[in-house]
């Protein structure tokens, strides 16, 4: 082997793996570069057995036949392949969506929201396996590290963990000509170096190439997922979103299972150029990075719902619970999906997404994604009530003055104090 590929065994970390601890190793696989000359480096430097774990949360276009035998073929002992897109959409989603879950404005946390599952699938399948240690391939200057990590420690604290990519200081033309050497086949070529994608029901990322240079505007080929939104349909389509109780039941009057409901919408969202975010953000490990995200199932479903809980909430209610979703998408984000906090957190959606039952329309048009019309049984709204056209009645516009009297009593008191005080 290169002497360069090899791993400075440092522990800096309790669940972190010494050498003579590492037997047989539970693999996050994806069949991709990094995993596959990680399948076989860890087999050749460890001296261990290695299971490939895959898990499918609803990447577009993966042909999960073709990434077991890959696994098998480069000397796994055994390829797991998981289809979980059931429960990330109703385990993990479903309380993002309630959460009203945005990082940073923008960043809808799809990757943030899978790599818990993940995780927790790994320690499951290690467990199964009778393995020692997870490894995975993410790098250190990633979020995923820190959510893969925190999991495994969490969940499994007797299993130890390695990630290859963070030590044997192989860039990508090493990695190549490792493969190369090995016999690895290169999933797409090696002919230039590809974006670096992430992407499940919920959403992609891109970054690398030209998205590291901030004054470099998006190239088309970046957009695999959504339609850009010039070459988007001339004519706007509505799309109506249904909830119960907080959870997306229907499109356009249709009931459907959760899974197909997120794909039928990431479709239309994807054929009106709706929820591509060009983002800068901060990571957890201390950098600030620029994501292409592609988000279409979001972009219809967030606004859809924040409309129709803002729609049946008091005004105490929505001011309040904006804070909540803030702290509980960061906690999300973070990593700390095992936080208590977080579960505390879900309660109280739980308990405000009780009454989140109707339907919004939102209108797509060329990469726009816009609230039209609402409709509720628990709306806190009355026509009556709300009117220009009548006077009287529930509403006693006489009793404003009075209201407004009282209302602005102490900010009128001071606003004389300091108007006193300055002479």
């Amino acid at each position: 082997m290169a002497e360069q590929s090899r791993t400075p065994h440092t522990r800096t970390a309790s669940y972190l793996a010494e050498p003579g601890e590492v037997h047989r190793v539970l693999l996050l696989y994806s069949g991709g570069l990094d995993t596959s000359v990680m399948l076989k480096w860890i087999q050749d430097e460890y001296d261990a057995e290695v299971v490939a774990l895959t898990v499918n949360l609803g990447q577009p276009g993966e042909d999960y036949d073709v990434v077991q035998g890959k696994a098998l073929q480069l000397g796994a002992v055994a390829a797991e392949v998981v289809d979980a897109r059931e429960e990330f959409a109703r385990d993990f989603v479903v309380p993002a969506i309630k959460a009203n879950a945005i990082y940073g404005l923008a960043y809808p946390l799809f990757t943030a929201l899978g790599r818990p599952l993940i995780a927790k699938l790994a320690v499951d399948y290690a467990r199964k396996h009778g393995c020692d240690t997870i490894a995975h391939g993410c790098t250190g200057k990633g979020n995923d590290q820190v959510r893969i990590e925190a999991t495994v420690a969490t969940l499994a604290p007797e299993l130890k963990v390695i990630a290859p990519v963070r030590g044997w200081q192989m860039g990508r033309e090493e990695e190549i000509a490792y493969a190369r050497q090995h016999g690895i086949p290169i999933k797409g070529g090696a002919e230039h170096t590809p974006y670096s994608i992430d992407d499940n029901l919920w959403g992609r990322s891109s970054e690398g190439r030209w998205i590291e240079e901030l004054d470099h505007a998006p190239d088309d080929d970046v957009f695999q997922l959504v339609t850009r939104p010039e070459l988007a349909p001339d004519e706007p389509e509505v799309v109506n979103v249904g909830f119960e109780r907080g959870v997306p039941v229907a499109l356009n009057g249709e009931r459907l299972g959760i899974v197909e409901l997120l794909e039928r919408a990431a479709e239309i969202g994807c054929r009106h150029g709706v929820g591509i975010v060009d983002h800068i953000e901060d990571r957890i490990v201390g950098l600030k990075v620029r994501d292409i995200y592609e988000v279409p199932a979001a972009a219809i479903i967030l606004p859809a719902h924040a409309e129709l809980e803002r729609l049946v909430g008091t005004i105490h209610q929505n001011q309040f619970k904006g804070e909540l979703d803030r702290k509980w998408a960061y906690l999300v984000y973070a990593g700390l999906w095992w936080e208590p906090l977080r579960t505390d957190l879900d309660a109280y959606m739980e308990a405000v997404n009780a009454q989140v039952t109707g339907t919004i329309g939102m209108k797509l048009f060329k990469g726009m994604a816009r609230v039209v019309t609402r409709e509720s049984p628990n709306a806190v709204y009355d026509a009556a009530l709300s009117t220009f056209e009548t006077s009287g009645g529930l509403f006693s516009q006489q009793a404003s003055p009075g209201f407004i009297e009282l209302w602005s009593l102490q900010s009128r008191m001071a606003h004389r104090l300091r108007t006193r005080d300055e002479g």
